[in-house]
C-alpha cells in the first residue's frame, strides 16, 4: 500500500511525523481526503480533528487551524496549535467548550452587536477549537 509523508508542525514543535496512507482534513473549502501522489495543493484549515489512516488504523489529531501544503510525496501542516490525543487535557478542553458556549449564548442575547461585550467570532472560534480537542481525545461533544 502506497504511503505519503505527513508532518504536522506547530510554532513550538513538530507534533507528528510519519508515513501514512490517507489524511482527511477540513479545509476552508470543505473536507478533503489526501492520498499518496495527490496533486499539489495549498489550503487553509479550520479547527477540527484530522483523521490519519495507516493501514486499518485511524488516529485523530486536533488542529486549531492553519495551513496545509500537499506535494505528491509529502503533506505539511502548519498549525497554529496541534495536539495528539494523549496530550489533551480533557477537563480543560471541556471547560473551554462550556465557557465558549456560554459566551456565544450571551452574544446571541445582545440586542445590539455594537454594544455587546462578547466578540461572537472569537467565541465561535474558541468553541470549534474546544470541540476539535474533545473529539480528538475520544470525548466528542454530544
Amino acid at each position: 500500500m502506497a504511503t505519503i509523508k505527513l508532518e504536522i508542525v506547530s510554532p513550538d514543535k513538530v507534533v507528528y511525523s510519519a508515513d501514512i496512507n490517507m489524511l482527511i482534513v477540513r479545509s476552508t473549502a470543505g473536507e478533503l481526503g489526501i492520498l499518496p501522489h495527490h496533486a499539489p495543493l495549498v489550503t487553509g484549515l479550520v479547527p477540527h480533528a484530522m483523521r490519519v489512516k495507516i493501514g486499518s488504523t485511524e488516529s485523530l489529531i486536533a488542529v486549531a487551524g492553519g495551513f496545509m501544503e500537499v506535494q505528491p510525496e509529502k503533506i505539511t501542516v502548519l498549525a497554529s496549535a496541534a495536539e495528539l490525543p494523549v496530550e489533551i487535557d480533557v477537563l480543560r478542553a471541556q471547560k473551554a467548550y462550556d465557557r465558549a458556549r456560554k459566551r456565544l449564548e450571551e452574544f446571541k442575547n445582545c440586542t445590539s452587536s455594537a454594544e455587546c461585550p462578547v466578540d461572537g467570532k472569537r467565541a465561535e472560534a474558541a468553541l470549534h477549537r474546544a470541540m476539535a480537542r474533545l473529539t480528538a481525545s475520544g470525548n466528542p461533544v454530544a
